[in-house]
């Protein structure tokens, strides 16, 4: 296998897990942030900006659910770049990075952000699943790395 598909597939798997965190803690916690609310918001926006009926019910659902996989799978692959050494320190700091932003951007390009940032419990949660996102990331690249 080589480098890129090592990385992407390493940022598919941090995606994956990010999106089983989030999915999970939703149905135990009332706190837990509903990242997937924001998403749905923008994906119905940015569909409708762009002149199409945007997807409703489970289409949407799976739309966002796609776009999610797929744009942090992509993030997460970054973490691959560079040497070995440090990779679940990157993908830590990465995580935390985009976990930030996820608090930020979504004003910033106006969504309600109210379902990520209902308690202080909620923001830690918000940037804390990415984190560990992007350390499983991290974790998967340098386990392929040593098998290659």
């Amino acid at each position: 296998m080589n480098v890129f598909n090592r990385n992407m597939l390493g940022g598919l798997i941090g995606a994956v897990i990010l999106n089983v965190i989030h999915s999970v803690a939703k149905r135990f916690d009332t706190e837990a942030p509903a990242i997937d609310e924001v998403g749905e918001e923008a994906m119905k926006k940015t569909v409708s900006a762009a002149g199409f009926e945007p997807p409703k019910g489970n289409a949407l659902v799976a739309a966002t659910f796609g776009a999610d996989v797929a744009s942090n799978a992509m993030l997460y692959t970054m973490i691959g770049y560079g040497g070995d050494k440090h990779i679940v320190l990157r993908g830590a700091l990465l995580g935390t990075v985009v976990g930030l932003a996820t608090l930020t951007i979504p004003k910033q390009v106006g969504l309600d952000t109210e379902p990520i940032k209902k308690t202080e419990r909620t923001k830690i949660m918000t940037v804390a699943w990415y984190v560990i996102g992007g350390m499983a990331a991290g974790l998967a690249i340098k386990a392929m790395r040593r098998h290659h």
